[in-house]
């Protein structure tokens, strides 16, 4: 069949700052899924996208053909409202693991399709297939007949959904185009629209472990997110979080699950509790329950309950022991002091050396790798007291760990104060 569009013209027309048409967009995009438009006209024209950006107009329109390459689910059939978390991704981001549970006490239904970790920040389920039995491969029916049930699912996205962002993810993680604005947030949000919830909240992370290292651009992204679910008629809000430090006190899959039944529990780090609720909230305001508390629901222990069904759900044994590594260092305090900084990329990188993380897609993770955390900053520190012990299970690994977090560590005099505040920075709501 003739095609309506040349790919070259599309490129140049980008190349040189032109708006695109919405012909020219839902063409490109159905070509690319065709196989029409071959990988290196799609690398230059995400590298023109990436130079010349584009207007709210084309991302919507970009992120609309996306979604029409694939199916749509429907959860219109539940009795209940639907509402859905996405993370820009982290360092001991554990939060959608309570958070799941937690906004299903209060009759919502959480749709919560989740990914596996890349390079330095985890995968949500990496993290659960560390619980003995647990899968994350679900039908649409089952995914249904569980939300109608527990109220809780977090499972992989099925093929169907989005199936041209696959695609474009892909060529973006090796073309250099990673970093573009409108093509990370129609990437997510064609996936998020696609997935049929009713309410969506946005945690946008900031700082060294984060994709946006700048407040101003997490801001830029997530106003572009915000806007793209509103104009597709999902309630859309976002929260600016810090990830100058890692979140919690583990970064690794079974070490962060365990962490994740104590915040379960009433326990857990300040940090993830305090996140773990400002996300509930906005998700319960968003879904019509604005009077939910969901501080309470965590203390005592309703939420567990929700999380115990969730996992049996998916085979999983919420009872069994979690793997652990055969293998442990330590991570000593050099000096006397004040722990004022601890950086999170550091830390990241160190726990994907140690097996926690992979580098390719294709590569397995180990279920007891990772890092746990003895300090944070604030803490007052004594030389040779114990920072961090690394998690392994193959020893040799040690050494290449070691080396991400020779500068991860900064210690001050006495009396010093670190520059860290509270983990939600700023709102962003629909304009």
């Amino acid at each position: 069949m003739s095609e309506a569009f040349d790919a070259v013209d599309v490129i140049r027309a980008k190349r040189d700052q032109q708006v695109l048409t919405d012909a020219q967009i839902d063409w490109v995009i159905d070509a690319y899924t065709r196989g029409v438009v071959a990988e290196e006209q799609m690398a230059a024209l995400n590298m023109a996208i990436l130079l010349n950006g584009m207007t709210r107009p084309e991302i919507a329109r970009w992120t609309a053909a996306m979604i029409a390459s694939g199916e749509r689910m429907d959860f219109s059939t539940l009795a209940r409202p639907t509402a859905d978390k996405h993370s820009t991704g982290g360092v001991g981001d554990k939060i959608t693991l309570p958070l799941a549970p937690l906004v299903a006490v209060f009759g919502v239904a959480v749709p919560q399709l989740s990914g596996r970790g890349l390079g330095h920040t985890g995968g949500t389920l990496d993290k659960l297939e560390s619980i003995p039995g647990w899968r994350a491969a679900l039908t649409n029916a089952e995914m249904l007949a569980q939300l109608d049930d527990v109220g809780a699912v977090i499972c992989q996205a099925g093929s169907g959904l989005a199936p041209a962002d696959r695609k474009l993810y892909a060529l973006r993680d090796v073309t250099g185009t990673v970093e573009s604005i409108p093509l990370i947030a129609s990437s997510i949000m064609s996936k998020k629209i696609a997935e049929g919830t009713g309410a969506l909240v946005l945690d946008v992370k900031v700082g060294s472990g984060a994709f946006m290292k700048s407040l101003e651009d997490a801001r830029e992204l997530a106003r572009t997110m915000v806007d793209l679910g509103t104009d597709a008629g999902v309630r859309t809000s976002a929260l600016l979080t810090d990830m100058s430090t890692p979140l919690g006190l583990t970064a690794g899959n079974a070490l962060e699950v365990r962490e994740s039944v104590e915040v379960l529990a009433g326990g857990g780090p300040a940090d993830v509790v305090d996140l773990t609720v400002a996300l509930a909230r906005e998700m319960l305001d968003a879904a019509g329950r604005p009077d939910a508390d969901p501080a309470a629901a965590l203390a005592d222990g309703r939420a567990m309950d929700v999380w115990r069904a969730m996992i049996a759900a998916q085979g999983g044994d919420p009872d069994a022991p979690l793997p652990t590594a055969k293998h442990t260092e330590q991570v000593l305090a050099p000096a006397d002091g004040v722990l004022v900084a601890l950086d999170a990329l550091a830390v990241g990188i160190a726990a994907w050396r140690l097996g926690a993380g992979r580098a390719r897609r294709e590569d397995t993770v180990q279920a007891g790798a990772g890092i746990e955390l003895h300090a944070k900053p604030g803490a007052p520190v004594r030389a040779g007291q114990v920072l961090m012990t690394l998690h392994t299970d193959t020893p040799d690994r040690f050494d290449r760990a070691a080396e991400a977090l020779t500068d991860a560590v900064t210690i001050a005099p006495a009396g010093s104060r670190p520059a860290t505040g509270a983990v939600v920075l700023e709102r962003v709501d629909a304009a």
